[in-house]
């Protein structure tokens, strides 16, 4: 298990909010050191940070995240791809989140989990410490990427994917499938990468930042496994063929807490989906 020894922006917030609660201090150390914060480094920070309050000195103010014009074309009812008109179901602004249908077919959603079903493993998450793939129990899924190769299906969807997201083919990375069966989940998380955290300073060099995502949902879900935002109090429910979109880095390279998301437990049945994410530069 790894011992985070840094503080990221999320955490750091939320320490500034249980002290201003006047939280009792060991039950903040219980819950850093609960998500695998170095014991003596949450001691130290918690320490510091009730000493800071007493003695006056205010919390630190950080900058409103500032939206521009989205990236994604979806001012209309319908964004219209070389291949495919994909119908814009429901939009929001700040911050900016999509849902969309008609992005895949039916005959490509059974294509794409046909190619992955093989290949399936559980799903990792790189560790903000050290960049190593983890398996948590935060993520109980199993998952697939694929590379597009010489596949002419995944050729289309990447294209149709850039041409939805208004970005080079070049800055996403491989299609990545996930399965998850019931119970399974994915509790809320952000998909950018903390520039802070020492872990992710690898596969930030491969492509930049991460500022966007699309979910397609490749199957309709017996029960329950919705994608939801719990800071916008928003559950996008699995529809086969529909899709999420949410950007979260804009042109000051600012990141939008706002779209913390995670996928709810399967309730019945299971659930299938198809990941874009898309990076500032060609992904390498």
């Amino acid at each position: 298990m790894d011992q985070y020894k840094h503080m990221p922006e999320e955490w750091d917030r939320w320490l500034d909010d249980s002290v201003d609660k006047h939280c009792r201090p060991q039950d903040i150390l219980a819950a850093m050191t609960a998500a695998n914060f170095d014991p003596a480094f949450a001691e130290q920070v918690v320490r510091e940070r009730i000493a800071a309050r007493a003695a006056g000195i205010a919390r630190k103010e950080r900058e409103p995240y500032r939206y521009g014009t989205p990236r994604i074309r979806h001012r209309g009812n319908l964004i219209r791809t070389s291949d495919r008109d994909v119908r814009v179901l429901v939009r929001l602004e700040q911050p900016v989140v999509a849902v969309l249908d008609n992005v895949l077919s039916d005959e490509e959603c059974d294509a794409v989990v046909a190619l992955a079903r093989d290949q399936l493993a559980p799903s990792a998450t790189l560790s903000p410490a050290t960049g190593e793939h983890q398996v948590r129990e935060t993520r109980t899924s199993r998952g697939a990427f694929l590379p597009e190769g010489d596949n002419a299906l995944l050729r289309r969807l990447n294209r149709r994917i850039a041409e939805i997201t208004n970005t080079p083919v070049t800055h996403g990375e491989a299609l990545h499938v996930l399965h998850y069966q019931v119970g399974a989940e994915y509790k809320p998380h952000p998909d950018y990468f903390d520039p802070t955290s020492p872990g992710f300073a690898a596969t930030l060099k491969r492509g930049g930042q991460r500022t966007a995502t699309l979910i397609v949902y490749l199957n309709d879900v017996e029960d329950a496994g919705d994608t939801v935002f719990p800071k916008l109090g928003l559950s996008v429910v699995p529809k086969k063929g529909a899709a999420v979109y949410f950007e979260y880095m804009n042109d000051e390279g600012q990141l939008d807490e706002a779209t913390l998301h995670g996928g709810a437990p399967v309730g019945a049945g299971d659930k299938w989906v198809l990941t874009k994410w898309v990076r500032q530069e060609a992904f390498r």
